[in-house]
């Protein structure tokens, strides 16, 4: 009997880590394509990103749904709970990178039609692709329970930061330029703010891997470089969001 209550508790432990491993898919897919609907101002790609948000937000509450029945009828204590506690961690950040993916998306809705500075486009795909690297790493942390990997994405969070101080500074200089720039290139800023701040979310995955993993929290200051004045900003988000 003891050995059927084990078996079964571990199966629902590996059912609560897939359907976090669907959500990180879905993530990772939102983000990509929420990026690549900017860069070539493509509105129904972003208005498919838009919908598919819902996908991610029915995950993290069956994942919640899940932890707290896994809570109740199994008090689970020590490494057990970790897991548990860790997943609820982990779907409420990417549930919000869902979020920040769905509101570049909606960037492209804004600005559809106006000409957008190359060089302030190229900087923001290169920015993309740390983020997603770095959420692609970090959900692969996660899976193999691997903290030297999680640590290596805690590290690199600083390298977006520092494309975002760049672009910013690019920006404000396109709006002091040319007032008529001003509209585009606030979404813009904005849309690079949101990659930022998934950078930010993919951090806390690592953080979270650690903790899992080892037990204790990273022992050390987060390596932050955003500078600018919308450093504790975070990007508004629309109502249903």
């Amino acid at each position: 009997m003891q050995e059927h209550i084990v078996t079964s508790f571990d199966a629902e432990l590996k059912d609560l880590s897939a359907k976090l491993g669907r959500m990180g898919g879905l993530a990772e897919r939102q983000l990509s394509d929420s990026v690549l609907a900017l860069s070539r101002q493509d509105e129904p790609l972003a208005l498919a990103t838009i919908r598919s948000d819902d996908a991610i937000d029915r995950l993290e509450m069956d994942v919640e749904e899940s932890a707290i029945v896994l809570i109740a009828k199994r008090q689970p204590m020590a490494a057990d709970l970790r897991e548990i506690v860790t997943g609820i961690k982990i779907a409420s950040d990417l549930e919000r990178i869902g979020d920040l993916a769905k509101n570049i998306a909606k960037r492209v809705v804004a600005i559809r039609g106006e000409m957008q500075p190359k060089r302030i486009m190229t900087g923001v795909e290169h920015m993309s692709r740390l983020a997603m690297a770095q959420l692609h790493d970090v959900l692969d942390a996660f899976t193999r329970r691997d903290v030297e990997m999680a640590l290596d994405v805690w590290n690199r969070d600083s390298e977006i930061d520092a494309m975002y101080n760049s672009i910013f500074r690019e920006l404000l200089t396109y709006m002091m330029e040319d007032p008529r720039n001003i509209s585009l290139c606030t979404h813009l800023l904005f849309a690079a703010k949101n990659v930022e701040r998934i950078g930010d979310h993919s951090t806390n995955i690592a953080e979270n891997v650690h903790f899992l993993v080892k037990g204790q929290l990273i022992g050390a200051d987060r390596p932050k470089q955003d500078s600018t004045s919308f450093a504790n900003v975070e990007p508004p988000m629309d109502d249903d969001d």
